[in-house]
Protein backbone atom coordinates (compact mmCIF):
# COMPACT_ATOMS: atom_id res chain seq x y z
CA UNK A 1 0.00 0.00 0.00
CA UNK A 2 1.31 3.43 -0.98
CA UNK A 3 1.08 6.39 1.38
CA UNK A 4 2.62 8.94 -0.98
CA UNK A 5 4.29 8.75 -4.37
CA UNK A 6 5.99 11.07 -6.83
CA UNK A 7 5.45 10.37 -10.53
CA UNK A 8 7.97 11.82 -13.00
CA UNK A 9 8.38 15.09 -11.07
CA UNK A 10 10.02 18.03 -12.78
CA UNK A 11 10.64 21.31 -10.96
CA UNK A 12 12.14 24.12 -13.01
CA UNK A 13 12.90 27.69 -11.93
CA UNK A 14 13.89 29.73 -14.92
CA UNK A 15 16.71 27.82 -16.58
CA UNK A 16 17.52 25.84 -13.43
CA UNK A 17 16.16 22.30 -13.01
CA UNK A 18 15.83 21.56 -9.29
CA UNK A 19 14.06 18.17 -9.53
CA UNK A 20 14.63 16.26 -12.75
CA UNK A 21 12.00 13.66 -13.72
CA UNK A 22 12.09 12.01 -10.31
CA UNK A 23 9.81 9.12 -9.33
CA UNK A 24 9.51 7.75 -5.81
CA UNK A 25 7.14 5.50 -3.85
CA UNK A 26 6.82 5.60 -0.05
CA UNK A 27 4.75 3.14 1.97
CA UNK A 28 2.37 3.88 4.85
CA UNK A 29 5.08 3.25 7.45
CA UNK A 30 8.83 3.60 7.60
CA UNK A 31 11.62 5.99 8.52
CA UNK A 32 13.24 7.57 5.46
CA UNK A 33 16.18 9.98 5.43
CA UNK A 34 16.86 12.15 2.38
CA UNK A 35 20.51 13.16 2.03
CA UNK A 36 22.64 14.91 -0.55
CA UNK A 37 24.97 17.89 -1.04
CA UNK A 38 23.77 21.48 -1.12
CA UNK A 39 21.67 22.11 -4.21
CA UNK A 40 20.72 18.46 -4.62
CA UNK A 41 16.99 19.29 -4.55
CA UNK A 42 16.19 17.89 -1.10
CA UNK A 43 14.12 20.79 0.24
CA UNK A 44 12.38 21.35 -3.08
CA UNK A 45 11.36 17.70 -3.29
CA UNK A 46 9.98 17.79 0.24
CA UNK A 47 7.92 20.92 -0.47
CA UNK A 48 6.45 19.34 -3.59
CA UNK A 49 5.58 16.16 -1.67
CA UNK A 50 3.83 18.35 0.92
CA UNK A 51 1.89 20.29 -1.73
CA UNK A 52 3.55 23.59 -0.76
CA UNK A 53 5.15 23.95 -4.20
CA UNK A 54 3.64 22.83 -7.48
CA UNK A 55 5.81 20.80 -9.82
CA UNK A 56 6.42 22.06 -13.34
CA UNK A 57 5.38 18.62 -14.53
CA UNK A 58 4.46 15.26 -13.01
CA UNK A 59 2.34 14.75 -9.92
CA UNK A 60 2.27 13.62 -6.30
CA UNK A 61 -0.27 11.01 -5.23
CA UNK A 62 -1.55 10.33 -1.71
CA UNK A 63 -2.93 6.82 -1.80
CA UNK A 64 -4.79 6.64 -5.11
CA UNK A 65 -5.59 10.35 -5.30
CA UNK A 66 -3.67 13.28 -6.71
CA UNK A 67 -2.35 15.45 -3.87
CA UNK A 68 -3.51 18.67 -5.51
CA UNK A 69 -7.08 17.32 -5.73
CA UNK A 70 -7.33 17.08 -1.92
CA UNK A 71 -8.92 19.87 0.08
CA UNK A 72 -6.78 21.91 2.44
CA UNK A 73 -8.36 20.18 5.43
CA UNK A 74 -7.66 16.73 3.98
CA UNK A 75 -4.03 17.62 3.35
CA UNK A 76 -3.67 18.92 6.90
CA UNK A 77 -5.08 15.72 8.38
CA UNK A 78 -2.78 13.57 6.25
CA UNK A 79 0.48 15.46 5.86
CA UNK A 80 2.52 17.19 8.54
CA UNK A 81 5.25 19.49 7.21
CA UNK A 82 8.17 20.90 9.20
CA UNK A 83 9.95 23.64 7.26
CA UNK A 84 13.61 24.44 7.64
CA UNK A 85 12.74 28.06 8.47
CA UNK A 86 9.56 29.43 10.04
CA UNK A 87 8.47 32.86 11.22
CA UNK A 88 4.86 33.46 12.42
CA UNK A 89 3.05 36.60 11.32
CA UNK A 90 2.30 37.48 14.95
CA UNK A 91 4.44 37.18 18.06
CA UNK A 92 2.36 34.40 19.58
CA UNK A 93 3.05 32.50 22.76
CA UNK A 94 4.22 28.89 22.78
CA UNK A 95 0.85 27.70 24.09
CA UNK A 96 -0.97 29.59 21.32
CA UNK A 97 1.23 28.12 18.60
CA UNK A 98 0.73 24.55 19.79
CA UNK A 99 -3.01 25.14 20.14
CA UNK A 100 -3.19 26.53 16.60
CA UNK A 101 -1.48 23.36 15.38
CA UNK A 102 -4.14 21.26 17.07
CA UNK A 103 -6.97 23.41 15.72
CA UNK A 104 -5.93 22.64 12.14
CA UNK A 105 -7.79 19.35 12.56
CA UNK A 106 -10.56 20.68 14.80
CA UNK A 107 -8.67 20.41 18.09
CA UNK A 108 -7.53 17.50 20.23
CA UNK A 109 -8.04 16.35 23.81
CA UNK A 110 -6.32 18.39 26.57
CA UNK A 111 -4.50 15.23 27.67
CA UNK A 112 -2.87 14.94 24.24
CA UNK A 113 -1.87 18.61 24.38
CA UNK A 114 -0.29 18.08 27.79
CA UNK A 115 1.55 14.96 26.59
CA UNK A 116 2.96 16.88 23.62
CA UNK A 117 4.22 19.63 25.93
CA UNK A 118 5.94 17.08 28.15
CA UNK A 119 7.50 15.28 25.18
CA UNK A 120 9.10 18.46 23.87
CA UNK A 121 9.83 19.94 27.32
CA UNK A 122 7.55 22.95 26.81
CA UNK A 123 5.82 23.01 30.21
CA UNK A 124 7.83 26.04 31.36
CA UNK A 125 7.68 27.81 27.97
CA UNK A 126 3.91 28.09 27.50
CA UNK A 127 3.72 31.81 28.31
CA UNK A 128 6.85 32.76 26.35
CA UNK A 129 6.53 34.70 23.10
CA UNK A 130 8.12 33.42 19.87
CA UNK A 131 10.46 36.42 19.71
CA UNK A 132 12.00 35.53 23.09
CA UNK A 133 12.85 31.91 22.20
CA UNK A 134 16.26 30.58 21.25
CA UNK A 135 16.75 28.72 17.97
CA UNK A 136 16.57 25.36 19.73
CA UNK A 137 13.41 26.32 21.63
CA UNK A 138 11.77 27.49 18.41
CA UNK A 139 12.59 24.18 16.72
CA UNK A 140 10.99 22.23 19.58
CA UNK A 141 7.85 24.42 19.52
CA UNK A 142 7.50 23.99 15.76
CA UNK A 143 7.86 20.23 16.11
CA UNK A 144 5.21 20.17 18.82
CA UNK A 145 2.77 22.27 16.78
CA UNK A 146 2.96 19.77 13.90
CA UNK A 147 3.19 16.50 15.81
CA UNK A 148 0.38 17.36 18.23
CA UNK A 149 -2.08 16.12 15.56
CA UNK A 150 -0.02 12.96 14.88
CA UNK A 151 -0.31 13.06 11.06
CA UNK A 152 0.00 9.76 9.16
CA UNK A 153 2.74 11.28 6.97
CA UNK A 154 5.42 13.57 8.37
CA UNK A 155 7.75 15.52 6.06
CA UNK A 156 10.52 17.34 7.91
CA UNK A 157 13.25 19.55 6.45
CA UNK A 158 16.36 19.41 8.68
CA UNK A 159 14.27 19.81 11.86
CA UNK A 160 17.22 19.37 14.23
CA UNK A 161 19.64 21.79 12.55
CA UNK A 162 19.40 24.48 15.26
CA UNK A 163 19.31 22.15 18.26
CA UNK A 164 22.08 21.35 20.72
CA UNK A 165 23.58 17.87 20.66
CA UNK A 166 21.23 16.29 23.21
CA UNK A 167 18.02 17.67 21.72
CA UNK A 168 19.25 16.90 18.20
CA UNK A 169 19.64 13.24 19.10
CA UNK A 170 16.27 13.18 20.88
CA UNK A 171 14.41 14.78 17.97
CA UNK A 172 15.99 12.69 15.23
CA UNK A 173 15.46 9.51 17.24
CA UNK A 174 11.80 10.41 17.87
CA UNK A 175 11.14 11.20 14.21
CA UNK A 176 12.75 7.96 13.09
CA UNK A 177 10.81 5.94 15.68
CA UNK A 178 7.54 7.32 14.27
CA UNK A 179 8.32 5.12 11.28
CA UNK A 180 7.16 2.04 13.18
CA UNK A 181 3.52 3.19 12.92
CA UNK A 182 3.59 6.19 10.54
CA UNK A 183 5.59 7.41 7.57
CA UNK A 184 8.43 9.74 8.56
CA UNK A 185 10.46 11.38 5.78
CA UNK A 186 13.26 13.66 6.97
CA UNK A 187 15.90 15.71 5.16
CA UNK A 188 19.03 15.09 7.23
CA UNK A 189 22.25 17.09 6.96
CA UNK A 190 24.24 14.97 9.43
CA UNK A 191 25.05 11.75 7.59
CA UNK A 192 25.88 9.82 10.76
CA UNK A 193 22.42 10.58 12.16
CA UNK A 194 20.81 9.53 8.89
CA UNK A 195 22.55 6.16 8.83
CA UNK A 196 22.27 5.55 12.56
CA UNK A 197 18.54 6.14 13.03
CA UNK A 198 16.75 5.66 9.69
CA UNK A 199 15.81 2.42 7.96
CA UNK A 200 15.91 3.75 4.40
CA UNK A 201 18.16 6.42 2.94
CA UNK A 202 17.62 8.23 -0.36
CA UNK A 203 20.68 9.91 -1.88
CA UNK A 204 19.91 12.89 -4.14
CA UNK A 205 22.19 14.80 -6.47
CA UNK A 206 21.20 17.49 -8.97
CA UNK A 207 17.55 16.60 -8.75
CA UNK A 208 18.07 12.88 -9.38
CA UNK A 209 17.86 9.88 -7.07
CA UNK A 210 21.35 8.39 -7.18
CA UNK A 211 20.64 5.64 -4.66
CA UNK A 212 17.66 4.45 -2.62
CA UNK A 213 18.44 1.61 -0.23
CA UNK A 214 18.49 0.29 3.30
CA UNK A 215 20.77 2.44 5.43
CA UNK A 216 22.92 -0.57 6.30
CA UNK A 217 23.55 -1.19 2.59
CA UNK A 218 23.96 2.37 1.34
CA UNK A 219 26.59 3.40 3.88
CA UNK A 220 29.13 1.17 2.11
CA UNK A 221 28.13 2.30 -1.39
CA UNK A 222 30.93 4.15 -3.27
CA UNK A 223 28.32 6.42 -4.86
CA UNK A 224 28.09 8.15 -1.47
CA UNK A 225 31.72 9.25 -1.82
CA UNK A 226 31.22 10.28 -5.45
CA UNK A 227 28.18 12.45 -4.78
CA UNK A 228 29.74 14.29 -1.83
CA UNK A 229 33.12 14.59 -3.55
CA UNK A 230 35.12 13.14 -0.67
CA UNK A 231 36.56 9.81 0.39
CA UNK A 232 34.72 8.44 3.42
CA UNK A 233 36.41 6.21 5.93
CA UNK A 234 33.92 3.78 7.48
CA UNK A 235 34.62 3.42 11.20
CA UNK A 236 33.19 0.45 13.12
CA UNK A 237 31.54 1.44 16.44
CA UNK A 238 29.09 -0.15 18.87
CA UNK A 239 26.34 1.98 17.28
CA UNK A 240 27.26 0.84 13.77
CA UNK A 241 29.52 2.36 11.10
CA UNK A 242 30.43 6.04 11.25
CA UNK A 243 31.69 8.15 8.37
CA UNK A 244 34.85 10.25 8.50
CA UNK A 245 35.49 12.37 5.44
CA UNK A 246 38.95 12.62 3.90
CA UNK A 247 39.70 15.03 1.08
Amino acid sequence: MTAIAADNLLVRRGEAVLVDRLSLTLGPTGSVAIIGPNGAGKSTLLKVLAGIERPTDGQVRVGDRALLSLSGAARTRTLGFLPQYFEPHWDLSVAELVRLGAERVGGIAPEAMAETSRTFELEDLGHRRWSTLSGGERARVLLASVLVVDPPVLLADEPAASLDIRHRLDVVRALAQRGTTRLSVVVVHDLDLAFRFFERVILLDRGHIVADARAADLIADPRLDQVFGVSFERLATSDGPLLRARS
